[in-house]
């Protein structure tokens, strides 16, 4: 296999830069990306296009994961920076991001749709024109009462959400090889649901 034969693939994953936002909602993204990093053997040790990034090969496929480092915002602009360094079709993309409208423990890929309200996500479609490439949303549930969602993304998991996050996390690596390997629709009916459900 030559070097032109090896399909990249890149994985980012959204979230907001900084020690006070860890493991808040709103980086289920950098979560998943920071599991995927050890599944991979990969580290993020380089800043490329204003994201943490790192590369490595799996499954005979080079991936590169990334953490866009501009806050949640303004995310786009690294993947749309990214994607074009690496002179990669859409479908070799995936944006991986937290999601309001799903339950906690559950996952959703996707092949395009909408931003739901997500400003990562409408960043990305913003910059790269389009809103047809893949995501895997990872469901962080709706906040309670009258609860503005800005802040609830903001905040920490409760610590019922916290006995579920690891599984949930193995899932969506799961999923990524899944994904990598297959091909997004054989993901989708493999790994689409809430993990209570399987």
């Amino acid at each position: 296999m030559t070097d032109t034969d090896v399909k990249t693939f890149l994985l980012v994953g959204l979230g907001n830069p900084g020690r006070e936002y860890r493991e808040t909602r709103h980086n289920a993204g950098f979560m998943v990306v920071d599991r995927l990093c050890d599944a991979f053997a990969i580290r993020l040790a380089r800043l490329q296009s204003k994201a943490l990034i790192g590369s490595g090969v799996w499954d005979g496929c080079r991936i590169v994961l990334a953490k866009p480092q501009t806050y949640m915002n303004l995310s786009g602009q690294c993947v749309a920076s990214l994607l074009r360094f690496y002179k990669m079709p859409l479908e070799q993309l995936l944006v991986i991001h937290d999601d309001l409208d799903l339950p906690v423990g559950t996952l959703r890929l996707r092949p395009g749709g909408g931003s739901a309200g997500q400003r990562g996500l409408a960043s990305t479609i913003q910059q790269l024109g389009t809103q047809e490439f893949p995501r895997l949303r990872v469901g962080i549930g709706r906040p309670p009462g009258q609860m503005d969602p800005a802040d609830y993304v903001l905040e920490r998991f409760t610590s019922s959400d916290r006995v579920v996050i690891p599984l949930l996390l193995d899932r969506a690596v799961e999923a990524v090889k899944d994904f990598l390997h297959y091909g997004l629709n054989h993901a989708m009916n493999n790994f689409n649901g809430t993990l209570e459900n399987e």
